[in-house]
């Protein structure tokens, strides 16, 4: 088996429906403006409430409303049509996520190294990014930038979008509980193998030290990082196998 180097986070078939409901939706509205406007200008259709001779005060009104649905009717629907498609696709690029750090640099970590992002392990935690590769496997988790997190002592705070300095777990204890979760859910599926899993956080910080459980590294430095981990020899291709199998069951 070759696996790919790169399990990209997938659609759910529920956010494919909506995101195709929505465009169908949209389409039909702006054809349906369209065929609005030519039905009302560009057939004789309005020629049936322009009334010859000198019209009554009703038919001046039948024939005003006329133009004016004929005016404002399809233009309406265009602008209705046209609103739909551009929330629906807004709401498709602001939902697609963003390339984690690994996965940026996947073609430079070299063969026998697979990259999943986000992976949502059966408790229900989402492991931002998790390689694995010849050392067994490596959760590499991102810090925000340090202009929206400030420290104290061992207390973590992310401002908010209001402004708001908000409390947050602190994440290179995250990464290290994150890098248990990857190693129990691994026993669980295989219970004659332990799989050694290595925590990292991703940080421009140089203020921000690794801990005895934790490494902390730039962007640029996952690959030699990578690299510098030891090598599991229990970690067979049969079980390497094996696990990318799982986590592309996880999806």
């Amino acid at each position: 088996m070759h696996p790919s180097p790169y399990l990209a986070a997938r659609a759910t078939g529920r956010t494919r429906l909506r995101l195709a409901v929505g465009l169908a939706v949209g389409a039909a509205l702006i054809a349906g403006g369209l065929a609005l406007g030519y039905l009302m200008l560009g057939t004789s259709f309005l020629a049936s409430f322009t009334p010859s001779g000198r019209p009554d005060p009703a038919q001046m009104a039948v024939g005003a409303l006329a133009w004016a649905v004929a005016l404002i009717a399809p233009a309406a629907v265009l602008v209705v049509g046209a609103a739909r498609l551009a929330t629906v696709i807004d709401a498709f690029l602001s939902s697609r996520p963003r390339p984690t750090p690994a996965a940026r640099l996947a073609d430079e970590l070299g063969a026998g190294h697979v990259v999943a992002a986000r992976v949502r392990l059966p408790d229900g935690r989402v492991i931002p990014e998790l390689v694995i590769g010849p050392f067994g496997a490596a959760v590499i988790e991102e810090l925000p930038p340090p202009r929206v997190t400030r420290r104290h002592g061992v207390s973590w705070e992310v401002r908010g979008q209001r402004g708001q300095w908000l409390p947050m777990e602190n994440p290179l204890e995250r990464a290290s509980r994150d890098a248990e979760r990857v190693r129990r859910w691994a026993a669980h599926e295989d219970q004659d193998f332990v799989l050694k899993v290595f925590p990292a956080v991703v940080s421009s910080d140089p203020t921000v030290e690794r801990t005895a459980t934790c490494a902390v590294i730039s962007a640029d430095q996952i690959p030699a990082w990578l690299r510098s981990l030891p090598a599991q020899r229990s970690l067979t291709a049969g079980r390497r196998t094996r696990l990318v199998e799982l986590l592309n069951e996880l999806g």
